[in-house]
């Protein structure tokens, strides 16, 4: 039987997302990706039609200041024939909501591990999230042209900071600081590479089979060999199997400065990240891949492009075909969609895009109050399992510098809450939502920094000076608002939240009313 077009589209497209550590070298693989690709011809600058451009990942004017990643990104490509869907994500673990969003969204992640450090403290709640997500994860250890942790160590230590087997595809020729090239496993040849000047264009690599290599590398060969014949002695060989239930990790040693192993992680991951498959309903069952289509909201983002003051929603296509014009409806109210104008996105770069199959990304601009999350649908009613939100653990009064900025401000604020940036509370039913709930004190400047450039409203943000926060019914919220170290506050989706302002308080609450505490976590 013939596949469907949806479905044999479907089976081209490769959906994943990069984590790792902040220092680890994410966004530099992701433009070492891109020029392997072929999209860049020299890492920095991209083909575009109005000349070159920046291909950094980090497209907001502020993560340029910081240098970090606190945006998510889509960078779409094709390469041998498969079509890539590459999510970055924010390098700083005060944007980790975003990150779950982004997760949601892809089919594999791809972690990062610098050689020196091996598995770092983000790196560890990254992984943490992706398992949850049921996330197969390739591992790329990164930075092996510096000293560092023995190859072995950085298996033992991927082993027992995540409970899970690191088996190795590739093996490094020399030690770390002194890289020669690696062994390819499943073919026993040898990688040797040659270094660009500043790693701007791809890295000559010259495949020698093991006699050659022997004649070559000599002793750093022979210990390469040798140490290979260990992982297979111990059964570290990749287990297609184990690595889908999340038990293995398939991992590749390199270097994305110097370009070494990133062709080799680029083509592992073409047969390594698994295909869209059919996504399952609220209502239980999954919904086939050449069903009418569906969509999932995962991020939503504003004044992309400044000019415009535009919205753009990121919906990945999770069933049937996608084409620009076409009007959806809402999960959340039925309401409709209308999609003329939908582009394929390369950083903050567009291109329209006419259609879209399952793992696409597509980016709709104006969608009409579309929020992260929601399904969008064509044909009968449907909806997908929704992302969860984070449990704030800050909170504060946003406070207006100039009052006659008031409808400005409070513009700004809703499109940041829209866009996940931050939580908006009131300290009552009826009161206005000048309370602010973030992750980690990073949202706050970057909601402080936008607020001001983006929509002329300076603001401040006052901690509250909560110690903990635990969502809880109506019901209940109204008895705990009558004890004493306990303000209930009320999301702006009518979520109740209890905010303690000392650890007594809390520990009151759950020894004389632990009835009153519904603790809702991400699941």
């Amino acid at each position: 039987m013939t596949a469907s077009p949806v479905v044999t589209e479907a089976a081209r497209r490769r959906t994943f997302a990069i984590i790792s550590h902040p220092d680890a070298g994410k966004t530099t693989l992701t433009e070492k990706l891109l020029l392997y690709a072929g999209v860049i011809d020299v890492a920095g600058s991209v083909r575009a039609r109005r000349g070159r451009r920046d291909s950094t990942s980090d497209w907001m004017e502020l993560e340029r200041q910081r240098g970090i990643s606190i945006s998510s990104t889509v960078l779409r490509f094709e390469h041998h024939g498969m079509v890539f869907n590459l999510l970055d994500t924010p390098g700083h673990e005060d944007f980790s909501e975003d990150t779950f969003r982004v997760l949601a969204a892809t089919d594999a992640a791809v972690m990062v591990i610098d050689a020196a450090k091996g598995v770092e403290s983000r790196t560890r709640t990254l992984y943490d999230v992706a398992r949850r997500r049921a996330l197969p994860v390739v591992t790329f250890v990164n930075k092996c042209d510096r000293p560092g942790l023995d190859a072995i160590e950085v298996l033992d230590h991927v082993e027992a900071e995540l409970g899970v087997a690191a088996t190795p595809l590739t093996w490094p020729v020399g030690i770390f600081g002194d890289l020669r090239g690696v062994v390819d496993r499943r073919t026993g040849c040898y990688h040797r590479y040659r270094r660009t000047p500043g790693g701007a264009t791809v890295a000559g690599e010259e495949v020698l089979d093991p006699v050659a290599a022997a004649a070559l590398e000599g002793e750093a060969w022979s210990r390469a060999i040798e140490e290979v014949a260990l992982l297979d002695a111990t059964g570290l060989h990749h287990d297609e199997e184990r690595y889908r239930a999340g038990q293995a990790t398939p991992t590749l040693f390199g270097s994305a400065l110097d370009n070494f192993g990133v062709g080799m992680l680029l083509d592992s991951l073409a047969t390594l990240v698994p295909s869209p498959g059919p996504p399952p309903t609220v209502d239980g069952p999954h919904r086939s891949l050449d069903a009418p289509f569906t969509g999932l909201v995962f991020k939503v983002q504003a004044n992309m492009d400044p000019a415009h003051r535009d919205h753009v929603a990121f919906v990945r296509v999770c069933t049937g075909r996608f084409e620009r014009g076409m009007t959806l409806r809402r999960s959340s109210n039925g309401r409709q969609v209308t999609t003329k104008y939908a582009h394929t996105v390369f950083g903050n770069e567009r291109e329209t895009l006419d259609v879209g199959y399952p793992g696409d990304v597509v980016g709709i601009v104006s969608p009409g109050g579309v929020r992260i999350g929601e399904t969008l649908y064509d044909g009968p009613a449907v909806e997908l399992p929704p992302i969860p939100a984070f449990r704030p653990g800050l909170f504060a009064h946003v406070r207006a510098h100039d009052v006659s900025r008031h409808k400005q401000l409070r513009s700004g604020l809703e499109q940041l809450a829209a866009e996940g940036v931050v939580q908006l509370f009131r300290a009552g039913p009826q009161g206005p939502l000048t309370v602010a709930g973030a992750v980690g004190s990073l949202q706050f400047e970057v909601a402080t920094y936008r607020l001001l450039h983006e929509y002329g409203a300076g603001a401040t943000f006052e901690p509250l000076g909560v110690r903990h926060a635990r969502e809880v019914t109506p019901s209940s919220a109204e008895r705990l608002a009558a004890l004493r170290g306990v303000r209930v506050l009320i999301r702006a989706d009518g979520a109740h939240m209890a905010v303690f302002d000392t650890d007594y308080s809390l520990q009151l609450v759950q020894r004389e009313h632990p009835e009153l505490l519904a603790d809702h976590r991400i699941s």
